[in-house]
């Protein structure tokens, strides 16, 4: 690769590309530039998600007055603070800790004033980490739904549908709990589109989804519940928060960093190597691994036709495909795409590529995601492994780390999630 270097030296630069990514979303970056005056009452600081102890820390660091407040965050991302106290719990998968945490937060809100503030530190992975499911369903019976939601295929938007309408707080009630108070919410967007309905389930934004609309995501995955939430659910009884409701006239949301931004730093990078960068997009979803296949598509008409760009180029892309889980192994989503583009690509001379999470977890593990190479099916069957079923067992993880492919980089404590890169030389 001219002005790379070898596999070896491609290999990093595109791993310095993922680092500035998620450098683009780092909460010490982003959150100063985005914090309201100091009200005359008192500042509350609530929150929720990957990102969101990084968020209180930097806030923390940068705020002039007196204040107080609870955020929750995935086990392994929390930061010390000083006044903001910081609780972790389970992600994707809601468990006791987060239960636990969520009425803490709820508590810090109530009986608010006029002249008070509260801070709301939003980003992924908060659907999972502030839970307060409907009576009468409990923390097992939405664990349930939880993990069946993630194994069906359903995209971000269908999953936070149905879990905005199983919450005490989700899809705009925490707002509603903050009346008559100010509410400003800081959100790093992890979701395609940037909705901030999507991000975290909107717990303090308006939902114009209803119950009808959760329950039709429920039945076409075939989603189990409890008979007595189903029968909330067709009754409206779970509704959430709607645009003209007077306790939110007071909230406002801003977007404080999004996959896009990173998209576009990383891009610069490239550009200032003398590398043409091309952001395919910063919402792409679908299977993860017939994403794969499709660019893959796209990266051989480059090689063979030079169509639609001229190689050498790079293509970017962000947002969150889907995985449905048909093996028992060690996968992930970026990990599932890679292995679909590498089975697709089938050795292409001069193709390269990185995909991860950028917050440091693709799936459940710690690991971010992988990196490929044109010899990677060689190489794989040097070792004796088939990349073909490897992808067919939903086992990725342990394919990059059998080729010593994996991308580690530990928690981010910033998530603007999925990057990827393809480089054709």
């Amino acid at each position: 690769m001219s002005g790379i270097g070898d596999s070896t030296a491609i290999k990093r630069f595109l791993t310095e590309l993922f680092e500035t990514a998620v450098r683009a979303a780092d909460p010490d970056i982003c959150v100063p530039a985005h914090l309201p005056a100091p009200p005359n009452g008192r500042t509350i600081v609530i929150g929720a998600g990957k990102a969101s102890a990084k968020m209180a820390r930097a806030l923390e660091q940068n705020w002039s007055g007196p204040l107080s407040g609870c955020v929750v965050t995935r086990y392994g991302h929390a930061v010390p603070t000083d006044h903001i106290e910081i609780i972790e719990a389970s992600h994707p998968v809601p468990d006791a800790a987060g239960l636990a945490a969520t009425p803490k937060i709820t508590e810090l809100v109530r009986d608010l004033r006029e002249d008070d503030l509260v801070i709301c530190l939003i980003s992924g992975g908060g659907s999972a980490l502030l839970v307060d499911p409907v009576a009468p369903l409990d923390l097992a019976g939405l664990r349930d739904i939880n993990r069946a939601l993630l194994k069906s295929g359903a995209a971000i938007d269908e999953m936070n549908c149905v879990r905005r309408h199983i919450s005490n707080v989700k899809g705009g009630r925490l707002a509603a709990m903050c009346h008559p108070a100010r509410v400003v919410t800081l959100a790093i967007s992890d979701v395609p589109g940037d909705s901030l309905l999507d991000v975290a389930s909107g717990p303090t934004v308006a939902d114009p989804t209803s119950c009808a609309d959760a329950l039709a995501i429920i039945d076409r995955y075939d989603i189990a519940l409890p008979d007595a939430v189903r029968a909330m659910l067709e009754n409206g009884e779970t509704e959430s928060i709607k645009h003209d409701d007077p306790r939110i006239a007071k909230c406002e949301a801003v977007l404080i960093a999004t996959p896009q931004m990173a998209l576009e730093a990383a891009a610069r990078k490239a550009r200032d190597m003398g590398i043409a960068a091309h952001i395919l997009g910063d919402a792409i979803e679908g299977e993860a691994s017939d994403v794969g296949t499709v660019l893959a598509g796209i990266a051989r008409q480059i090689v063979l036709r030079g169509q639609p760009f001229a190689r050498p180029c790079l293509l970017l892309s962000g947002g969150e495909t889907t995985v449905t889980v048909k093996g028992n192994g060690r996968g992930g989503r970026n990990v599932e795409f890679l292995l679909g583009l590498a089975v697709a690509l089938n050795g292409l001379s001069g193709v390269y590529a990185i995909a991860g999470d950028t917050d440091g977890v693709d799936g459940l593990e710690e690991i971010a995601g992988g990196l490929i190479t044109p010899d990677t099916l060689d190489r794989a069957i040097g070792i004796g492994i088939k990349a073909q079923e490897y992808l067919a067992n939903n086992d990725g993880h342990s394919f990059f780390e059998r080729l010593g492919d994996a991308v580690i980089t530990g928690p981010t404590l910033t998530n603007v999630n999925d990057f990827r890169a393809i480089l054709i030389n």
